[in-house]
């Protein structure tokens, strides 16, 4: 048996987190098609057509990239509740149903709501801005989103003088997310729903993106349909998809990458070439339609922007 040492070893031959952890419940299901009576395959419906979704270009939010094609975007994503793979997402998608649809708006605010996603769509004039992808494995997308900034939305319900977090719920539904499911190539050992969150600053800073749409359309179900948020200068798990509820509290929230995998996954999760995941290196990525890689950029390229949140602390311990 050969036996490879580190440095040896390119983090492309790395075997993927979700998939090593799942390796017990690809191995059961392997065993059971084997011994499944065969028949024809089934193929999944086509997803429904998207309706196009108008805003008007924000050009101080451009980046100098082209665009990833739309085909890579709606067909190359991480979102573990459709299932593990990276095709999973699109093929499994129209198993979502986004309408009707409400985002739960509460903890430390004076006027909590619950809201249904097409009132909160009018909070704020939608524009199209170009941003950077950014994901933990080392890849890359550049993606036209429409949306608005997640402030004016924060700005109406009004956090008390006690919030400092913003917590995000995606929504939980063993029906319409197959992932969530115990089975063949989900991601059962995850703790759903899907928790993530930022710090106050950071959900009002201006980049941040409250998502409803890209390419001009609506967003897709398999990237994160119908209301998530972009936050360009943290890696991509870190932008909540499908939200269903948006809470302000006092203290940091336990997020699902944090509680599943803490040594890999911190709360601030920015792009930092110097910070390394225990698996995989950081300092370079590989922009999806592309073979040659690229250095990656502090911040993602945002750095003008964000740096000064950060200032003064310890980013490879608070990573």
């Amino acid at each position: 048996m050969l036996i490879r040492r580190d440095p040896d070893i390119k983090s492309s031959e790395i075997t993927d987190f979700t998939l090593y952890l799942n390796r017990r419940s690809f191995m059961i299901g392997a065993a059971a098609l084997a011994l499944a009576p065969s028949g024809p395959a089934v193929a999944a419906p086509s997803p429904p057509a998207l309706q196009p979704l108008q805003a008007k270009r924000n050009e101080a939010f451009l980046v100098d990239d082209p665009p990833t094609k739309l085909e890579s975007v709606t067909t190359y994503n991480n979102f573990y509740e459709f299932g593990v793979n990276k095709d999973d997402p699109a093929r499994l998608a129209h198993t979502l149903k986004p309408r009707p649809w409400t985002v739960q708006v509460d903890g430390l605010v004076a006027r909590p709501k619950t809201y249904d996603v097409d009132e909160i769509m009018r909070f704020g004039p939608l524009e199209e801005r170009v941003y950077r992808l950014r994901c933990v494995e080392g890849w890359s997308m550049v993606i036209p989103w429409i949306g608005y900034p997640l402030a004016s939305l924060i700005k109406r319900v009004e956090p008390t003088s006690k919030a400092r977090f913003v917590e995000f719920t995606t929504l939980r539904d063993l029906e319409q997310f197959p992932g969530q499911r115990p089975g063949l190539f989900s991601f059962s050992s995850l703790d759903w729903p899907y928790v993530e969150g930022l710090r106050l600053d950071e959900a009002l800073q201006p980049l941040t993106l409250l998502t409803f749409g890209l390419y001009g359309q609506v967003l897709p179900n398999q990237n994160g349909a119908p209301v998530r948020v972009v936050v360009p200068w943290k890696y991509g798990f870190k932008s909540g998809k499908s939200i269903v509820r948006i809470r302000f509290v006092s203290d940091q929230p336990k997020t699902t990458w944090e509680k599943a995998a803490p040594n890999e996954y911190g709360f601030y999760t920015n792009v930092n070439p110097a910070v390394d995941h225990p698996r995989w290196s950081q300092a370079t990525e590989r922009r999806i339609g592309e073979f040659r890689r690229r250095k990656t950029l502090m911040f993602n390229g945002y750095a003008d922007q964000v740096a000064s949140m950060y200032a003064g602390m310890d980013l490879k311990k608070n990573y």
